[in-house]
């Protein structure tokens, strides 16, 4: 086998065949043809990904590879990494979208011939789109480098025939960061395009912490547009640049280097400057930057890199240029930065502070915040308030995603009006513009929740009444649907099948969700946790995300991460919906199979219990190893009348739950703050 040859893992063999990573631990043990590894570790191997395929043909488990997972495979198994395949992948997509007839002339050479023409071809194309020179954040790939790539970029090019060079590459490059979410930090659509519409439609945008540059991606192309960015990671200035050329007609320049230790553009004064920096760096550059000029509102402390960061941002600003930056809330209110935000204040500098819901951005578990700068002009007359807002109270309850537009649209309208008139009306537990005199005091704490005046105690005491009633008459109705008294049944020892024997019969289709979640989508997403807590569909799908499953009346859908036996049977209101990941789609036939009665029988503790792997972190549910009982048409229907009595009471229950939950603390809310009376 060559060396170059592209090797696959166990998890991506599951992914091929669309099964768990039990069931390709099952058929290594039981069938002795299956193909030997050929890398890896002795507790992780790696396969050849031909052999893989070949085998899996043999065995009915798979017709034919789809080509964007045969173009995936060969990404990742590229013996220079999968970073490095991207920026091939992404050279090759930029000379095809720019010069198409030049890539078909190339195409139709040898392996070895197109190796040799690619740099300079790669050369010409780049310097068209991002200039010429050794600051070029993007280097021009070796003949040596590009000859193991040549499969991969063929089968790259077929893949952008299908989906168009964009696309292409921001399929391979979402996959990319999902497979390795912890050497990344992206910023999520939801907030880059709100800190796009703050910073305005504006000429000149710099991002000096530019990551996969999901910011500049989301600024409102223009053709006299300029987007700067600047990494510390080589790989990371380079995907971005490539990504920005495929995405748009602006003139893009991206650097590689520490931006507050080695500034890549110290004469830049752009319009605009937006940054998700990186939290909590003690390694900043603060004991060499000390006499640095960028400090123009003081020298931020050690633990404060945060604070450096916005006066570097304030200082690439041309005058009157706005500046958006995505902070850790403790930057609002921390002793050691409480000087540099009271001369931000005082020079009207800071002129916004909008906490975001937890879950926003990475770090996920803390809800960050928003914060507008304007730098001031020579005639800049200080502003003598500022916004505060916070958008926690916008998330309807039990919501798992945040409702991006309707965030977006409150955040818009209140600085917009800000911005017109010097001061915002006062929203109860939403926004307030404050005098910056009454915020000058020893901790000049800028943390919204602490100044904003509290909303009324659960909508009010006219949405109180309503929630009781809604309550009362839902305990009624639970009441109604309480199961009967259990009897006793005859012992009953069915005959037993599994789902992967009848999905080979045909009884029904078994499919695996891949719709990931984005903003401003119009197809609906059903979630994994949507399943769980029976709640609509709470995801869009992304605007070039690949082909969705979509669900149809009738479906069983199953999650296959974390413990507990849950199903939900489609119905008309959430038929149509893409079928996220982590679950997993049963269509039945209906004259071999009862919806109901499938997804009841499924829900068994200990059917679920013999068809779970455990892992140290998560429990993953093998569909294919769920039982039923062998039982006739009309007799499953009798079942299947009970079980969807069952899931209508459950509902019902559930229902009682949030309700008893809202009365509850909007009750203690009204009693704290008086405005309800305790008799």
């Amino acid at each position: 086998m060559p060396t170059s040859a592209t090797e696959v893992t166990a998890a991506g063999i599951a992914r091929l065949a669309g099964v768990g990573r039990a069931a390709v631990s099952n058929w290594r043990r039981r069938h002795a043809d299956f193909p030997k590894p050929v890398g890896g570790t002795e507790t992780s191997p790696s396969f050849a990904l031909p052999e893989v395929e070949d085998w899996l043909r043999r065995q009915g488990k798979l017709a034919e590879v789809p080509l964007r997972e045969r173009v995936w495979q060969q990404l990742t198994g590229h013996p220079e990494g999968p970073a490095t395949a991207l920026l091939h992948i992404g050279c090759e997509l930029l000379l095809v979208h720019e010069r198409p007839t030049d890539w078909l002339d190339l195409n139709a050479l040898s392996d070895r011939r197109l190796a040799e023409l690619l740099p300079d071809a790669y050369d010409k194309v780049l310097t068209d789109r991002f200039g010429a020179g050794r600051h070029r954040a993007i280097q021009v790939p070796s003949t040596e480098a590009l000859h193991a790539s040549v499969p991969l970029l063929r089968a790259t090019a077929h893949l952008a025939a299908e989906l168009g060079t964009r696309q292409t590459f921001e399929f391979l490059l979402g996959r990319h960061l999902d497979a390795n979410s912890r050497q990344y930090t992206p910023t999520p659509a939801g907030p880059a395009e709100l800190i796009a519409r703050l910073a305005g439609p504006v000429r000149s945008v710099l991002d000096p912490a530019c990551g996969t540059g999901a910011l500049l991606r989301a600024v409102a192309d223009r053709p006299d547009l300029e987007l700067h960015g600047q990494d510390s990671a080589p790989e990371l200035a380079a995907l971005t640049a490539l990504r920005l050329a495929l995405a748009g007609h602006a003139r893009i320049r991206t650097r590689a280097g520490d931006t507050l230790r080695a500034d890549a553009f110290p004469q830049l004064r752009a319009d605009a400057v937006v940054c998700h920096p990186p939290f909590n760096e003690r390694n900043w550059g603060h004991d060499e930057l000390a006499y640095d000029p960028r400090w123009e509102y003081g020298f931020p402390a050690r633990t404060e890199s945060e604070l450096a960061w916005v006066q570097h941002a304030l200082a690439r600003l041309a005058d009157g240029g706005t500046a958006v930056l995505l902070m850790p809330p403790a930057a609002a209110s921390r002793r050691s930065g409480r000087r540099i935000r009271a001369d931000l204040l005082r020079r009207g500098a800071l002129r916004a502070v909008i906490a975001l819901p937890a879950g926003a951005a990475p770090p996920h578990n803390i809800p960050l915040h928003l914060w507008v700068l304007r730098r001031p002009g020579p005639a800049t007359r200080p502003a003598a308030e500022l916004l505060l807002m916070e958008t926690a109270s916008l998330v309807p309850e039990g919501q798992p995603e945040l409702p991006w537009p309707a965030l977006q649209s409150a955040v818009t309208e209140a600085w917009e009006a800000y911005e017109r008139t010097g001061t915002a009306e006062e929203q109860p537990g939403l926004a307030r513009a404050i005098p910056v005199i009454d915020l000058l005091d020893d901790d000049v704490d800028l943390a919204p929740a602490r100044h904003l005046p509290p909303s009324a105690a659960g909508g009010g005491i006219e949405q109180l009444t309503s929630v009781r009633e809604k309550l009362t008459d839902t305990l009624r109705l639970t009441a109604e649907l309480t199961p009967p008294a259990a009897e006793p049944a005859p012992d009953a020892r069915w005959p037993l099948t599994t789902i992967g024997e009848l999905a080979r019969a045909g009884a029904l289709t078994l499919r695996t969700g891949n719709a990931a979640v984005a903003l401003g989508g119009t197809v609906p997403v059903l979630t994994d946790h949507d399943v769980f807590t029976a709640a609509a569909p709470s995801g869009t799908l992304p605007e070039d995300h690949e082909a969705p499953e979509l669900t149809e009346e009738g479906d069983v859908v199953v999650p296959v991460l974390g413990a507990g036996s849950v199903t939900r049977v489609i119905d008309a209101a959430t038929a149509g919906a893409a079928l996220g990941r982590n679950l997993s789609l049963l269509r039945p036939d209906p004259a071999a199979l009862d919806p109901w009665f499938l997804a009841g029988f499924l829900r068994g503790t200990a059917n679920n219990r013999q068809a779970s792997s455990y892992a140290s972190t998560a429990t993953r549910l093998d569909v294919r190893r769920l039982q039923l009982p062998r039982l006739p048409l009309e007799q499953q229907r009798a079942y299947g009348e009970r079980f969807r009595a069952l899931a209508a009471f459950e509902d019902t229950l559930r229902q009682a739950t949030r309700l008893g939950e809202q009365l509850v603390q909007g009750t203690y809310d009204g009693l704290t703050d008086g405005t309800i009376a305790p008799g």
